[in-house]
């Protein structure tokens, strides 16, 4: 059922006067009108708008979202595996900063000190993420990581290094990203990143965009190559379609 201007934007969290914006520009344009020439968006208005949603989060300028939806060569898919790579990213960042606090946390409750290059490093990381997250996302970021507790983050830790390492040595051994145990791997991935996400769009925006910027070897501290990370979103991509 086609919906108004209004009520799209009450579902949608997209404001009225954007959704006119878009409409002047000739970048979503309702399909129908009412009679008294009132906007309705059908289906498809609305799945467009989800894909100028998804560019927009990737950073693309509306004049530049325009010429990649008019491409005869993009597709609905094809733009969500874009954002769905640049999530991943994002939480991935994400997971590392967590991991490295928790060490340094658990050490002085040891009464370990932590040297100067894990205090250095622990520093950096920290503003890199006030560059990119918001106080309030910071602020929930603590409190997941309270909520998965320690035993959690020091198990998750372990998963993901020993994930890695096998993701790698399935990628220098030659495997296709399609094959089976290489999806397995994929799926694994997914859960771990699913774990500490709790669902927050918008910080897995920050830690996409973090990605973006500062690149996967950087934002990652060394966690992740470029090539392994190349690897496993192919390999997750392909198991996104064949879930379609």
């Amino acid at each position: 059922m086609p919906l108004k201007v209004g009520e799209l934007a009450r579902r949608s969290g997209v404001s009225v006067r954007t959704l006119h914006h878009y409409d002047e520009i000739g970048l979503l344009s309702p399909s129908a009108r009412t009679e008294s020439g009132h906007r309705l968006y059908t289906e498809a208005d609305i799945l467009r708008l989800q894909q100028v949603i998804s560019l927009r989060s990737l950073g693309f300028p509306l004049d530049d979202i325009r010429t990649v939806l008019n491409d005869p060569s993009s597709s609905p898919m094809k733009i969500l595996e874009m954002h769905l790579t640049k999530l991943q990213k994002e939480l991935e960042e994400q997971t590392r900063l967590i991991d490295n606090v928790e060490k340094i946390a658990l050490g002085l409750r040891m009464g370990q000190n932590p040297s100067t290059d894990q205090i250095l490093q622990l520093i950096e990381e920290i503003k890199m993420h006030e560059k990119y997250y918001t106080k309030d996302q910071l602020n929930q970021l603590k409190s997941r990581a309270n909520a998965l507790g320690e035993d959690a983050i020091r198990q998750a830790e372990k998963d993901w290094t020993q994930l890695i390492q096998e993701v790698r040595a399935l990628m220098e051994s030659g495997s296709d990203p399609a094959d089976v145990a290489v999806q397995a791997l994929a799926k694994r991935w997914s859960d771990l990143l699913s774990m500490f996400t709790g669902g927050d769009a918008n910080i897995a925006r920050s830690l996409g965009t973090m990605y973006q910027q500062e690149g996967s070897a950087q934002a990652s501290r060394g966690m992740l190559d470029e090539a392994t990370m190349k690897y496993i979103n192919e390999a997750n991509k392909i198991a996104n379609r064949d879930r379609e």
